[in-house]
């Protein structure tokens, strides 16, 4: 698919505007998924490398939100496949010591562990519902969703958000409405009405 509007083509060409266009995006992308706001930062700054390195091979059947995104999913798989390499102990005399505290001479456990309360799949549901959300926000004038983005995911207060946009309490209000109304419509039928 070509890029839908000139400004696209344009950001392509001329990779100076990328971190104003998508740098916000792909921070809160990363985010979602890595949960450390720091590594979040490198994992998009090595996205805008790699990106500028291949920009010339870059075919523009997708827009280049999409293509600097799929950039992004490999940075972070990348940097999840370091992570459990990492984790994996080397010392198995060190771990057999470690598990030797935790049961007795026939294998019982001494304490048992409490139970497990992690759920792997509301993990990724939340993760899935994020990708979405931003995609809803992204869907809507980029003022009101900075506006919602302000309030919603920053904590702002209507004065610190009328200070920040320069707008008025009551634009305020009506930009928060129309963001909520357009999200739930969005969301409704990209989420909620996907039969969960």
């Amino acid at each position: 698919m070509a890029p839908n509007a000139p400004s696209e083509a344009r950001s392509l060409e001329d990779p100076s505007v990328w971190v104003d266009l998508y740098g916000d995006y792909l921070y809160r992308f990363a985010l979602a998924r890595i949960n450390d706001p720091t590594l979040a930062e490198d994992l998009v700054q090595e996205t805008f490398v790699a990106a500028l390195k291949s920009r010339r091979n870059f075919e523009m059947r997708s827009a280049a939100k999409t293509w600097l995104t799929a950039i992004l999913k490999h940075k972070i798989v990348d940097c999840i496949r370091k992570r459990q390499r990492e984790r994996i102990i080397d010392n198995e005399e060190a771990l057999d010591r470690n598990l030797e505290a935790f049961f007795n001479e026939d294998g019982n456990w001494k304490i048992h562990p409490p139970k497990w309360e992690n759920n792997p799949v509301k993990h990724y549901e939340q993760k899935e519902f994020l990708d979405i959300l931003f995609d809803c926000l992204s869907g809507i004038p980029q003022r009101i969703a900075r506006i919602f983005m302000l309030r919603e995911m920053e904590g702002l207060t209507t004065d610190e958000i009328c200070k920040v946009m320069e707008i008025s309490a009551t634009n305020c209000w009506t930009m928060l409405y129309r963001a909520r109304t357009a999200l739930r419509s969005c969301l409704d039928l990209n989420w909620f009405g996907r039969g969960l």
